[in-house]
C-alpha cells in the first residue's frame, strides 16, 4: 500500500523524485532538470510513468519536461498560470484539484511568492508533501514573484496546517546552510541546535559524485514537526516578521 519516494539527485543540488503507486507501479516524476539520472532509476524500479509533475516554471524543476514527456508518452502539469512557461506544459491545476498515481490521490496546494505559479502535492494517505522551493528543510526559496505576505499564507497558513507526521520533499539540498542561517535567528533554540549537529554528521562524508549520492547523506525528507520546531520562516509570527528574516537570508 501507499507511495514508495525515490530521491533523485540532479543538478548539482537538486532532488528530483519518482513517486510510485506500491500496488499498480504507476508513477510520476517530480520536478525533473535532467533525463539521464531519471531514466536510470525509473529502468532500475521498473516504473510506468504516467504523469510529469512540476511544483514551479523555474528550468532548474523543468528542463528535463520535454523529453521526459516525449519518452513516456506522459501529461505534464502546472499550475494554470505556467502555461507557457514552463516546458511541455499540457495540463494547468490549482487548489484544490485531484492528482492520481496507480491507486493513490494527491491534492494541490496554490502556494505562490517564490514564483506567482507555485504549487505542492500533498498526499495524504502517504503523509507525503513535496513542496519545490517554497518550503525547504530549515529554510524558503527567495521571493521572486510575490510578497511577504504571500509567502506567510503559504508558509505558516497552508503548509503549516498539514499534520506533523507529514514527511516534506523539498527541491534542493540546502538543509546545513539553512539550519546555520537560522541559528543566527534563534541561537538559543534547543531543537535547532540540534538539527544543525545531526545535519552536520549526514553531511560530513558526502559522496564524491552527486549522481553516486547514497541515501545516508541525504537530509530529505524532514517532516512538517522539524520545520515548525527549527525553521524560523515558519515560526515566524507575522508576515512583517518573515519578510524581515527573508531579507536577512537573502543577504547571508
Amino acid at each position: 500500500m501507499g507511495l514508495q519516494i525515490e530521491r533523485i539527485p540532479t543538478f548539482g543540488d537538486n532532488y528530483t523524485y519518482l513517486v510510485i503507486c506500491n500496488e499498480t507501479q504507476e508513477a510520476a516524476i517530480v520536478d525533473a532538470p535532467e533525463v539521464d539520472p531519471v531514466v536510470t532509476r525509473v529502468e532500475a524500479t521498473g516504473a510506468d510513468i504516467k504523469l510529469i509533475l512540476s511544483t514551479h516554471h523555474h528550468p532548474d524543476h523543468t528542463m528535463a519536461n520535454p523529453q521526459l514527456a516525449e519518452r513516456y508518452d506522459a501529461p505534464v502539469y502546472g499550475h494554470t498560470t505556467d502555461a507557457g512557461r514552463s516546458p511541455a506544459q499540457t495540463l494547468g491545476i490549482d487548489e484544490g484539484d485531484e492528482i492520481r498515481i496507480g491507486n493513490q490521490r494527491g491534492r494541490v496546494l496554490f502556494i505562490p511568492s517564490h514564483t506567482s505559479g507555485h504549487v505542492a502535492y500533498v498526499f495524504d494517505e502517504a503523509k507525503a508533501v513535496f513542496t519545490g522551493d517554497m518550503l525547504f528543510a530549515g529554510g524558503c526559496g527567495r521571493i521572486f514573484e510575490g510578497d511577504a505576505q504571500m509567502m506567510y499564507e503559504a508558509l505558516c497558513v497552508k503548509l503549516a496546517a498539514l499534520p506533523n507526521d507529514y514527511l516534506v520533499y523539498c527541491g534542493h539540498e540546502y538543509t546545513e546552510g539553512n539550519l546555520r542561517f537560522a541559528l543566527t535567528i534563534e541561537p538559543e533554540n534547543p531543537d535547532l541546535k540540534e538539527r544543525y549537529d545531526r545535519v552536520r554528521e549526514i553531511r560530513a562524508n558526502p559522496a564524491a559524485d552527486w549522481h553516486d549520492a547514497t541515501p545516508a547523506e541525504m537530509t530529505i525528507p524532514s517532516s512538517i514537526a522539524d520545520e515548525k520546531a527549527t525553521n524560523p520562516f515558519m515560526r515566524s509570527g507575522s508576515a512583517q516578521e518573515l519578510g524581515r528574516i527573508r531579507t536577512l537570508k537573502d543577504s547571508f
